[in-house]
């Protein structure tokens, strides 16, 4: 019985985002899909319902062990039904984008509930342009962005006509959820099972001393590059400040083939080119509401996919990270760019995103009733980084939805921590997609991040000798053209939407 269960088990970063979850600050990942057409809402619900065995993890519970002597386990939940997760609303009437920016803010605030699987599905109908959106919303614990990138692939298909499934599903007919001695008495088992495991490593390296003695060497070395983090503090912004709950969502939409041009014309990465340009909005950001960005290095979190190759396809988080030191003090987008470039570089010569990953591997001999109680303890101030940029990349295909086309696909990120504002960016057919999600009582005016993205695009790809193809999507109105971002006078932000409490 207990063998059985090891595999359902939650790793230590799975857990992590369970025990660290708060009421304002939900740990989901997903994204707002929008679909060319109407889609009926019970072809929707048909068309999951036939998908749904090839990812048995989206019928399955959180179960948790008593006293938190073990990290939780995933269960059949008997009582599953689609359509406790499927859900319909309609936006009033003119139904534009701004409404669906507002309605996606006020959806992915809320969290999901713990008693049924840990995800939702919200169809939203009319949109204006005769046009469907569909927000998902995934517990952070099931998914990381690479495996959601691949359950979208699973989800919706490469052919506006897919071929019907070879057969059909055998009844859903699972066992009925342990109970809690039964749980308790699979994880003492688990817990057995790892201390042979320690022991037979143990074992094993004192037959190699030397590779222990190097093994021990690099764990040191890579727990070095860490200590900076925490000893410098990452510069205070009026964006880091405790959440509320209540979310406010803006996105943007670039061309592909221009950022590619940007990247070949200035050197560096895909990603490189994206951090520059989320560079350039947040140095008009800080300047609008009055901070001096001369000299000033934000530090950003930028996830790292370290999934190997046999574990593609799989669910649940496989990723470390490295801190960007972003340079918003350097207006010239050009030179920005080659900050950015030779920092990124740098990072990853120093493999720091192997330190990351060794640090919460280390996490594992840390008594998961500590991990847990420390999850619901106070918050600590955040002075370790400033924001959150992941890019993960997509499909450049079209994919379409019960023979619906996805025209646009915008990634959303969780916040936690005092971070009042996170960036997610993902690739989709020839375009590139940013989302600002933000703390609306943190971050009041969201839709200026989207102005100021727009605009630093606007000027890197001008600087860079990158004929356009098209312009970026606007919502609400035009960009608002300002003078260079060190001209911008403290004053100005009195005219603006002022921050709550900013300095």
């Amino acid at each position: 019985m207990a063998q059985h269960r090891f595999g359902r088990r939650l790793s230590v970063q799975d857990s992590a985002f369970i025990y660290f979850e708060r009421d304002e600050s939900p740990l989901n990942v997903g994204s707002v899909g929008i679909y060319e057409g109407r889609i009926p809402f019970q072809r929707v619900v048909d068309h999951l319902n036939s998908r749904i065995r090839a990812i048995p993890r989206y019928r399955q519970r959180l179960m948790f062990v008593p006293f938190n002597i073990a990290r939780p386990t995933w269960e059949d939940d008997p009582n599953f039904d689609i359509l406790d997760h499927i859900h319909r609303v309609s936006l009033p009437s003119p139904g534009d984008d701004d409404q669906l920016a507002r309605l996606a803010g006020e959806l992915w605030g809320s969290p999901l509930s713990r008693t049924k699987p840990l995800w939702e599905l919200f169809l939203i109908e009319d949109l204006s342009g005769d046009r469907t959106a569909l927000l998902a919303k995934v517990h952070h614990c099931m998914i990381d962005g690479v495996s959601g990138i691949e359950l979208l692939m699973a989800a919706l298909d490469v052919d506006p006509e897919p071929s019907p499934p070879q057969s059909e599903e055998p009844p859903y007919d699972p066992d009925p959820i342990p109970a809690p001695q039964t749980r308790l008495i699979d994880a003492l088992f688990h817990q057995v099972d790892q201390a042979v495991q320690t022991f037979a490593d143990f074992q094993q390296s004192l037959l190699n001393p030397r590779r222990r003695l190097q093994r021990s060497g690099e764990t040191f070395r890579d727990l070095q590059q860490l200590v900076p983090l925490f000893i410098h503090s990452a510069p205070k912004t009026p964006f880091n400040a405790p959440l509320s709950g209540r979310r406010s969502i803006a996105w943007s939409e670039m061309s592909f083939a221009e950022i590619r041009s940007i990247r070949r014309a200035l050197g560096g990465t895909v990603n490189d080119v994206a951090l520059t340009i989320v560079s350039g909005a947040l140095q008009r950001y800080l300047e609008l509401h009055g901070q001096s960005t001369e000299s000033l290095d934000l530090r950003v979190m930028t996830p790292v996919n370290i999934r190997r190759e046999d574990e593609k396809g799989k669910l649940g988080n496989r990723i470390s990270a490295m801190f960007v030191p972003l340079p918003v003090g350097i207006s010239d987008p050009v030179e920005r760019a080659r900050v950015v470039r030779e920092r990124v570089e740098a990072l990853k010569e120093a493999n720091q995103a192997r330190a990351v990953d060794t640090f919460f591997r280390m996490m594992d001999i840390v008594p998961v009733s500590l991990i847990a109680a420390t999850g619901r303890g106070p918050w600590v101030n955040n002075t370790v980084f400033n924001l959150i940029c992941t890019n993960v990349p997509g499909p450049m295909i079209p994919l379409y939805c019960v023979g619906h086309r996805l025209l646009a696909h915008y990634p959303l990120v969780p916040q936690t921590w005092e971070l009042g504002m996170v960036v997610g960016i993902t690739s989709y057919d020839q375009k590139l997609y940013f989302a600002f999600v933000a703390d609306t009582k943190v971050v009041p005016d969201v839709k200026r991040l989207k102005e100021f993205l727009d605009q630093s695009f606007l000027e890197l790809r001008t600087a860079a000798g990158v004929t356009p193809t098209d312009l970026p999507a606007v919502i609400g109105g035009p960009a608002i053209e300002l003078p260079p971002a060190r001209e911008t006078p403290r004053a100005r932000a009195a005219a603006d939407v002022h921050w709550p409490g900013a300095m």
